[in-house]
């Protein structure tokens, strides 16, 4: 590969390197797709082309990852194709014109495909269904793993973004997904994106402890009005709300926070602080599933299981 830029503006400079991986995200932004490189990079190359050996245009040289500001090995371009894309929905719309399911979805880890009974990591795990929605009004579900999207296998999280995004509103197109150990397709017609598309705190008098095998340490209480207004929590988010974690449990290991809300455990919906010592005090199998709002969204949590200690 080489990289054409002019850093540090000193001129026009080609260095020279290969392509380290492909599909690099750097934040949750829908149409995230980097090419990474080793050839040099510099403040003052993005713009310029990341080509091949025969000149024929792979990427346009957009951000490094580094500390100090200079290059470090770590050079990010966007994909060709990408680009093509934007400017043609530039040229016919005048925007970038993106195609919107009106899901959260989160990538698989092995204790997530356990809990969901696929058999693999490859895929992207619906968290949570925006009523109204096209996705709502495809039927599709909380809980469904999307494997296949308009024909092609979807790897992840991000790679479905993408692939919804490029299809354009207005488009029907077939999704396959995992339910409930079965493969079934729901046929999805995408609208158009929304143009537009909160802190942790402990509260006192806390009254409940999850105390049982499952999610030893987190300590949970009834999500009430003045916990609303304090971690802008919005009103149609019900559960438990996590109000201590103990930084040696496993559930905080798992990434469960002070402030996050409990929605469900195994499936089973948490209205309150009670259902959630319910709950976990009847721990089913090596994981507990837990289903959380936090300040990224909804998600899912796989949290193992082990004996509490007196």
């Amino acid at each position: 590969m080489l990289a054409v830029g002019n850093p540090f503006g000193i001129g026009q400079t080609v260095t020279l390197g290969i392509v380290s991986a492909k599909n690099r995200v750097a934040s949750k932004d829908v149409n995230e797709d980097f090419i990474q490189t080793d050839a040099a990079t510099n403040p003052g190359n993005s713009g310029g082309a990341l080509v091949d050996t025969d000149g024929r245009l792979i990427g346009i040289n957009t951000a490094i990852l580094s500390r100090s500001g200079g290059n470090r090995g770590i050079g990010a371009a966007i994909p060709s194709n990408l680009c093509r894309w934007v400017m043609e929905s530039l040229v016919k719309f005048g925007n970038v014109n993106r195609g919107f399911l009106g899901v959260e979805i989160q990538d698989l880890t092995p204790g997530l495909a356990q809990a969901f009974k696929t058999n693999n990591t490859q895929g992207a795990l619906v968290s949570e269904v925006t009523p109204g929605s096209a996705a709502a009004a495809a039927d599709l579900q909380s809980g469904d793993v999307i494997i296949r999207f308009n024909g092609q296998s979807v790897q992840d999280a991000s790679q479905l973004k993408l692939q919804v995004a490029k299809a354009g509103p207005g488009s029907t197109v077939p999704i396959e997904v995992v339910r409930n150990s079965e493969n079934k397709t729901f046929s999805v017609t995408l609208k158009k994106q929304p143009d537009n598309e909160m802190a942790s705190a402990t509260l006192q008098n806390d009254q409940n402890t999850t105390n049982g095998d499952a999610l030893h340490g987190v300590t949970v209480s009834d999500l009430d009005y003045h916990a609303r207004v304090e971690l802008n929590i919005p009103g149609d988010v019900h559960g438990a709300l996590v109000t201590e974690v103990d930084p040696t449990s496993p559930a905080y290991e798992a990434g469960i926070r002070t402030g996050d809300v409990i929605l469900e455990i195994n499936r089973d919906p948490i209205k309150n602080a009670q259902d959630a010592v319910n709950d976990t005090a009847k721990p089913m199998g090596n994981d507990t599933l837990v289903k959380i709002w936090g300040q990224g969204g909804m998600h899912y949590i796989s949290v193992p299981n082990r004996m509490s200690v007196s």
